[in-house]
């Protein structure tokens, strides 16, 4: 992982102080990219501890097409007690949020949903020629598209086709997000040697508590989808836009470039499972994982 380290540097060397949304405040860069080789390791951060489970729920949560928060506690931690936080707790308890939930842990249209759910809608209202905003949804007709059914499919069909991409930007549907995606769009790639690439565009990154998470969450993502389609792995490459340091985290990030890492792990998935809506925890393990001591942080809401 020194390409994380190195970005790390470069961003406390050459980045601009910035103001942001949460008033925390960063140290940012613009579009950097990253390349990781899955054929022989796992992307796992070694030189502090990753949070696997959380990492490793959360996608499923994602694959499952899930808004609800208390749902990912319960794939992740076996039950939905609100002793157990999530990634998503502080998101789905913030101010500007709740008075939109349609439930308590409520969290609106995120990526899951995009996922598994996007709303597609026909007009049965003739307009004319001219464009009349503001129709009501009452004289629309509703489809959801399943975008990782679909993906699977053109993969399995048509592994040299060039649309195989899930995005999460769902620009209508911003306001219905209790957090509008980070990671917007993933394109992948079927090689003549039949391997599976992943090519992430990420608009913004918290690169100390985030970047490392979105790398193991993706490159899980791409082994998944490799074993259902019958495909091995080959690069997980992730494109980065706001790539930044909160002021908050830079004590933290230091201590981090202190720190030697170690060898990387690997990856065990159920070689039974051959339908991607099947897999569960006990199916998805990382093996000869060895890391530093967690670092805390606060997340920036």
């Amino acid at each position: 992982m020194k390409q994380y380290h190195d970005l790390l540097t470069d961003i406390l060397q050459n980045g601009e102080v910035r103001d942001d949304r949460t008033g925390v405040g960063t140290i940012s860069l613009f579009a950097k990219q990253l390349r990781f080789n899955l054929r022989e390791s796992f992307p796992a951060i070694t030189t502090k501890k990753l949070a696997w489970k959380s990492c490793v729920g959360e996608l499923l949560w994602f694959l499952e097409g899930s808004s609800d928060e208390r749902r990912l506690a319960e794939i992740t931690y076996g039950y939905r007690d609100t002793s157990k936080v999530t990634i998503w707790t502080p998101n789905s308890m913030a101010g500007y949020w709740k008075p939109k939930a349609k439930f308590e842990g409520d969290l609106g249209r995120v990526y899951g949903v995009q996922w598994r759910s996007w709303n597609k809608h026909n007009l049965k209202c003739d307009f004319g020629k001219t464009w009349e905003p503001g129709y009501n949804r009452a004289a629309t007709d509703w489809k959801q598209i399943d975008q990782i059914k679909d993906l699977i499919e053109g993969l399995k069909t048509n592994p040299n086709g060039r649309r195989h991409i899930i995005s999460a930007w769902n620009v209508g549907e911003l306001d219905e997000m209790a957090l509008p995606p980070c990671h917007v769009m993933s394109q992948f790639y079927v090689s003549k040697n039949k391997e599976l690439s992943c090519h992430m565009y990420q608009r913004s990154v918290d690169v100390f508590l985030g970047l490392p998470f979105n790398i193991a969450s993706y490159a899980l993502l791409t082994h998944m989808i490799a074993q259902v389609c019958g495909l091995s792995v080959g690069e997980l490459i992730i494109s980065t836009g706001d790539t930044h340091i909160y002021s908050d985290h830079i004590e933290q990030v230091n201590e981090q470039l202190r720190r030697e890492a170690y060898a990387q792990p690997t990856l065990w998935l159920n070689p039974e499972i051959k339908d991607i809506d099947k897999f569960t925890m006990d199916d998805i393990k990382l093996n000869n994982y060895k890391s530093h001591d967690s670092i805390k942080a606060n997340m920036a809401v």
